[in-house]
């Protein structure tokens, strides 16, 4: 017997509880659900169900235990039930049920668990994401195996499930990654918001040959300005082919490769500011064009457009939402790093500006 099955057995002997008259509960009655007691020495499952529901039923907790176990003995495949402190219901499985469930184990396999419960559900996992100006790391891998793991216990269920990547391709971090090549290539010292490293160096050094073969000027032979936008294209996608290299030899690959910079070459960015505009949810303040986020439950308002004309990092993140719920997942999971987790609030707050309940995507 499955933890599953027995939460499924006490929650009919609790309903027939019901319907008998020996509880007086109105309402719907909650999920039962079983654990492992701290101690094996108490059972082998444990569930708090009485201490739920005794003060719905107008009674003592214990008392409520006392009734519910009298029926939870009746249920096939339990040996022993105990009423143990304020309420718990101690359950002891008897040695033919753990047999069964062994049984059950071995003549599934591969497919023990599996099941059709979330058959027609599509969801839409985006993780790692990770920073596209260097080699992926620990705490890149880390998210990776939890994001292709809950991917795989999704589809177990029967989801219909799509790995997304992320690729921040765009903004200042792309313009001191290429800035950073261009003065290893000339044997320059990296700007002080550069970044550093051998490989640095190892793509600096694959941009120029790869220029070469295919005929380019070399482009340390170019102007600056036109040699970093070399270093620009042809090095972000050296990076990004080593971090999907790396996830792939970790055993972790995406159906998706979603690149930011494609939500601002197509528009989306604009348009998703517009649609916002058109629901009254911006404000111009301090020569800035401003989300007005407190109105949504944020903690503060969320820069749009700097003063300076530029679009703020939050401006691509409106874009890919939108782009995200009109593709037509049923849910949307984003599973942010550590270092991201002030960006839960302005996301919900996002979402409900354009009219989706509490972040959910629904309209």
């Amino acid at each position: 017997m499955t933890p599953e099955e027995l939460g499924k057995a006490i929650a009919a002997a609790l309903k027939a509880a019901v319907d008998d008259g020996t509880f007086s509960i109105e309402g719907e009655l909650p999920e039962v659900r079983v654990e492992r007691p701290r101690s094996r020495e108490h059972g082998d499952w444990a569930t708090n169900v009485a201490m739920q529901l005794a003060k719905r039923a107008g009674m003592k907790p214990r008392d409520f235990a006392d009734l519910l176990a009298v029926r939870l003995r009746e249920i096939s495949g339990v040996d022993s039930v105990e009423v143990a402190g304020p309420g718990f219901l101690n359950i002891r499985l008897s040695a033919g049920a753990a047999g069964e469930l062994a049984r059950t184990i071995l003549t599934k396999g591969a497919d023990y668990g599996r099941s059709d419960s979330a058959a027609g559900h599509t969801v839409n996992l985006e993780y790692v994401s990770a920073n596209p100006t260097g080699p992926i790391h620990i705490g890149g891998a880390r998210w990776a195996a939890v994001g292709d793991s809950l991917a795989r216990i999704l589809a177990f269920s029967g989801s219909d499930v799509v790995r997304e990547y992320y690729f921040n391709d765009h903004g200042n971090q792309i313009d001191h990654f290429s800035a950073s090549l261009l003065a290893r290539a000339h044997g320059r010292p990296v700007p002080d918001d550069g970044y550093g490293g051998q490989y640095i160096e190892d793509i600096a050094n694959t941009v120029i040959a790869q220029a070469i073969e295919a005929g380019d000027p070399d482009p340390r032979s170019l102007p600056d300005d036109e040699a970093q936008e070399v270093f620009r294209a042809r090095g972000v996608d050296l990076m990004f082919g080593e971090i999907q290299d790396s996830l792939h030899e970790f055993r972790s690959d995406f159906d998706v490769y979603f690149h930011e910079q494609s939500l601002h070459e197509s528009g989306a960015v604009d348009r998703a500011i517009e649609r916002l505009r058109e629901q009254g949810a911006l404000v111009e303040k301090d020569d800035a064009l401003w989300l007005r986020s407190t109105d949504y439950g944020d903690d503060k308002d969320r820069v749009i457009i700097k003063s300076n004309g530029e679009k703020a990092y939050f401006a691509a993140d409106i874009a890919y939402y939108l782009d995200k719920r009109d593709r037509g997942a049923d849910q949307c999971v984003y599973m942010l790093g550590a270092d991201h987790h002030g960006y839960i609030g302005r996301m919900y707050a996002m979402a409900r500006a354009f009219g989706d309940e509490s972040g959910t995507g629904k309209n």
